[in-house]
């Protein structure tokens, strides 16, 4: 098979841990990805692959040794955009330098009899994904609230495939932002 006809097969045929339906226990949340872009009401958390100019992935590790993606759960009245630029100081340091890209969001509706925070969508909600370019350009601040971020890591589109392994949906969500970036 060709480059050229890998690249114009569906990203559901490139991508199936992505595409696949989710379990997601620790919220008790089934999920599936989509390349449509949910209603902003739905949208209760942001996260985004950053790439650094130089093309490295955006690497966060909590105290537990977590590796993880930044981003995170909107406030209440927040914009998508002003959550993503808090969350990207918050959890890496870090600033868009610019507009992000949208590659999709996981539609997820959650078992639990209460939504995670009051103000969230219940039990309809989405996490959007996608990806801008950013510098990272200070320490995480690490609020009281959110999780205790000790390492930022600019790291290879393979290495962050690598650490985010645990799941392998989010290797596969990597691959499609450094595909659409062209890196």
């Amino acid at each position: 098979m060709t480059r050229t006809t890998e690249l114009s097969s569906q990203p559901e045929d490139r991508f199936p841990a992505l595409f696949a339906p989710q379990r997601w226990e620790w919220g008790g949340i089934d999920a599936q990805f989509e390349l449509a872009l949910p209603p902003d009401e739905l949208i209760t958390n942001i996260h985004l692959i950053g790439f650094t100019p130089d093309g490295r992935v955006v690497l966060c590790r909590d105290a537990k040794d977590h590796w993880f993606l930044p981003g995170g759960t909107r406030e209440p009245a927040e914009s998508v955009r002003d959550c993503l630029v808090r969350e990207l100081r918050e959890e890496a340091g870090a600033r868009l330098l610019d507009e992000p890209v949208w590659l999709g969001a996981h539609r997820a509706v959650t078992d639990r009899p209460t939504p995670y925070r009051p103000w969230q969508p219940h039990p309809e909600k989405a996490w959007l994904w996608g990806w801008a370019e950013v510098l990272v350009d200070s320490a995480p601040t690490n609020p009281e609230d959110g999780e205790e971020v000790v390492e930022v890591r600019p790291v290879t589109v393979a290495q962050a495939a690598g650490l985010l392994a645990y799941e392998s949906w989010r290797a596969e969500l990597i691959a499609l932002a450094a595909e659409q970036r062209g890196v």
